[in-house]
């Protein structure tokens, strides 16, 4: 597949790169480092997401440029869709980006049943960002400077700093050659995880409190309300990293949090440890994801959501 991807990008001209709603360091290193490498080939490239990108990934190369309304479509040739197990992942203009001639998916979630004809999709890749760089390593291009700091921003945020199962020898690897091509890991890191605004950890401080261990004290969960997140002056994202801290708990093999949405659903997250398939779990309530970390959607009452999940776990460790 990497072969009819690098003739996608010699055959054509004008790009469109998009990835999924609420974009997190993966998809947005990942876009930014694919379109750094378009247009120094000579490509135009425009780079669309849904949502804002959150505030401590505004130092990435070229964040300056994604945009947030969808131009006109019709001069659009290839449409490359980042980190997206499904189209609808990329939110409310997914109808109009499918109308686009010419569609790419790369990915590497576990649940991607491959919704176009052109894709790269491997789901033991740490990240999509491993996969763009070998991307760039199979054409020949040669990683710049900015190239090297998003992918490195997304093989750090998704390998959880290089802390989860999906860190393997190419992972570390790639990582090693993107230091060389200019990737700074101190500064990466700080802009990341050591620039907090104050609400995230006021946020942090009324949602600790809500922590329940169950199974035994195998699975631990926390609770994002949207009441919380009025007092606190915080954003939805403000909550990304909260999922690994129920994890760190000795015992804990699974680690949820239910965040809930404006709509009254709550979204979850959820991270497992070892060979606890959490995708299963998610897959239940039509999401997805990897074995050691998936997300999904669950409409109604906390009380409910929480007996329906602790149901899927029971039945997902039956299967196992």
């Amino acid at each position: 597949m990497l072969r009819r991807i690098s003739e996608q990008i010699a055959r054509h001209r004008i790009f469109l790169i998009t990835a999924h709603e609420r974009p997190d360091g993966d998809a947005l290193g990942s876009e930014l480092a694919l379109y750094h490498m378009l247009r120094n080939l000579g490509k135009e490239v425009a780079i669309y997401n849904q949502d804002p990108t959150p505030a401590n990934y505004l130092f990435l190369p070229g964040s300056d440029r994604i945009i947030r309304e969808l131009p006109p479509l019709d001069s659009f040739e290839v449409a490359f869709v980042l980190d997206c197990s499904e189209l609808d992942r990329v939110g409310g203009e997914a109808a109009r980006i499918g109308t686009i001639p010419n569609l790419v998916n790369i990915d590497h979630h576990i649940s991607n049943g491959g919704f176009c004809e052109v894709r790269m999709i491997d789901p033991q890749a740490s990240s999509t960002g491993e996969l763009i760089f070998r991307l760039a390593s199979d054409i020949g291009f040669e990683v710049t400077g900015e190239m090297a700091t998003c992918l490195y921003t997304a093989i750090l945020t998704d390998t959880g700093g290089f802390r989860y199962g999906n860190t393997r020898q190419g992972t570390l690897l790639a990582a090693a050659e993107l230091v060389a091509s200019g990737a700074d890991p101190q500064r990466i890191s700080e802009n990341i995880y050591e620039a907090d605004p104050p609400a995230r950890i006021r946020l942090l401080a009324a949602t600790l409190p809500t922590l329940a261990l169950e199974e035994g004290g195998r699975v631990g969960s926390l609770v994002v309300t949207q009441k919380a997140l009025a007092d606190a002056g915080a954003l939805p994202e403000y909550t990304e990293g909260f999922v690994d801290l129920p994890r760190s708990i000795r015992g804990v093999e699974i680690s949820i949090i239910y965040a809930e949405l404006p709509d009254g659903r709550f979204k979850l997250s959820l991270r497992s440890k070892g060979k606890v398939n959490v995708e299963r779990v998610a897959r239940v309530f039509g999401g997805g994801g990897h074995m050691n970390a998936a997300g999904c959607r669950v409409e109604g009452e906390l009380p409910e959501v929480r007996r329906r999940v602790i149901e899927a776990i029971r039945a997902s460790a039956a299967e196992a």
